[in-house]
């Protein structure tokens, strides 16, 4: 490998001759080799740095075009593009285990920025912390970034899956209007509904989700630079935080507004707590669609068999015919990686200290992990199970009208405790309810015909 010499503030360092990242770059890639590979900074943080890189050229070109030229500008603005892009995301190497507050990452890109600039110029212009970094901090910086990650992530990916997931259920629901079924709580017979309710629970507990989620992006939209290191805006000129704001809001699309006090901004994640627990209250809601599926399709003979889902691939190693749930069980799996990932969002963001977070890297790779694993995998349960679902309409006419529970129609004639009696005497000697009611004398046959309508119990 051919490799050139760069220089930072502590000295020379050889970088790999075809990277465009530099000395600073090159120093936590070899100071921090842990999950290489692996766990390296998310992607959605990648473009998010060129987003607000170039947000920051325009905002800085505006306020002090002496130092930020137009020539500077276009050329941080050109590169900022190739990173929006994904052109560039071989030259960001480094792993979420860096310091705390994201600095290197942030040097990671005011060095590829500056680099790509400096060859799309032709000439060595660009300085990374004179420049690209102009009027800016890591600690000002990486919040913002995580802001504009987490915000893109929910709106562009996580809420279009769930809308899909929903629009397949109204379609269900349409589907199989009229059909009914024994309803069931505490995992035993309870009275019936159709089958077309228990499917709208599942669709308005997800737009549920989406109302929280949008709910709690808000604050997402409040955007800490202009604080530069300790939220006094030192080194930045006035205005910068409201002109950038208004630069990244052009740039995507999306109300961002400079915070109102940036030391809460950079010390704080509470927004990012708070954002993330409408995502667990997501897979939350996910992890109990996922078992309903799978409970109501179990058997194919011995369990409950009340509906159909699609066979995708064999089960078993060992038991020929077998097919299992197989995408009901990576939801749940991700609704259980999403729980725990709360819970280290929870204790990063408790661990401000004075003017600065520095768990800040940990704390937005979890949130992304979890919007971009929820998000694929509502996708994929949607396209393919969800959409497959069919009522086995036999096994649910036999389960209802086997239904001890349906006795509690008979409450308003014959009493709660003749109700319980009749309910018991058809359990012990396996026979209908009918026949119980009628043995003990609580109603003749007539009269029990006459009342009794199990699907006009819904």
């Amino acid at each position: 490998m051919e490799y050139r010499i760069e220089h930072d503030s502590m000295g020379e360092m050889k970088v790999p001759a075809d990277r465009l990242w530099a000395a600073q770059t090159q120093r936590s890639h070899e100071n921090f080799e842990i999950g290489v590979g692996i766990e390296t900074m998310p992607a959605e943080i990648i473009h998010a740095f060129g987003v607000l890189k170039k947000a920051a050229a325009i905002a800085n070109h505006a306020l002090r075009p002496e130092k930020m030229t137009g020539e500077k500008m276009e050329a941080i603005s050109k590169a900022c593009d190739e990173i929006m892009a994904g052109e560039l995301n071989g030259h960001f190497p480094l792993v979420v285990w860096q310091t705390g507050s994201g600095t290197q990452s942030n040097m990671n890109s005011n060095e590829v920025i500056a680099n790509r600039g400096n060859q799309i110029l032709g000439k060595k212009l660009l300085h990374p912390n004179d420049d690209a970094n102009m009027s800016q901090s890591s600690n000002d910086t990486f919040p913002t970034a995580m802001h504009i990650a987490a915000v893109l992530a929910l709106e562009e990916k996580l809420i279009p899956a769930v809308e899909q997931l929903i629009d397949t259920f109204k379609r269900l629901e349409a589907e199989n209007e009229g059909i009914v079924k024994s309803g069931r709580t505490h995992l035993q017979d309870a009275t019936p509904i159709t089958f077309s309710q228990e499917i709208s629970g599942w669709r308005s507990s997800l737009e549920k989700d989406v109302e929280l989620i949008r709910r709690s992006i808000e604050p997402l939209y409040e955007l800490a630079l202009g604080g530069t290191a300790v939220g006094t805006g030192l080194n930045a000129p006035k205005a910068f935080g409201e002109t950038v704001a208004n630069e990244v809001a052009k740039i995507t699309g999306k109300p961002f507004v400079t915070a109102a006090n940036k030391f809460h901004a950079l010390t704080s994640k509470d927004e990012l707590v708070f954002a993330h627990g409408a995502i667990k209250a997501l897979a939350a809601d996910m992890m109990k669609i996922a078992n309903d599926v799978r409970w109501l399709a179990s058997g194919p003979r011995d369990g409950l068999g009340e509906i159909f889902i699609p066979e995708n691939e064999p089960g078993s190693s060992i038991m020929p015919g077998k097919v299992n749930p197989t995408q009901c069980e990576a939801v749940t799996m991700v609704a259980v990686q999403v729980m725990g990932n709360d819970v280290a969002i929870g204790m990063a963001a408790s661990q401000g200290n004075f003017e600065l977070n520095v768990f800040m890297p940990v704390c937005i790779y979890n949130f992304l992990q979890s919007a971009r694993l929820l998000a694929e995998a509502i996708v994929s349960f949607n396209k393919n199970c969800a959409v497959g679902i069919k009522a086995n309409r036999e096994k649910m006419h036999h389960n209802l009208h086997n239904s001890l529970m349906l006795v509690t129609a008979l409450n308003p004639y014959i009493g709660y405790e003749n109700a319980a009696k009749t309910a018991k005497k058809a359990f012990k000697d396996n026979i209908s309810l009918k026949e119980a009611c009628v043995e003990l004398g609580f109603l003749s046959a007539e009269k029990f015909d006459e009342v009794f309508h199990p699907e006009q119990m819904v």
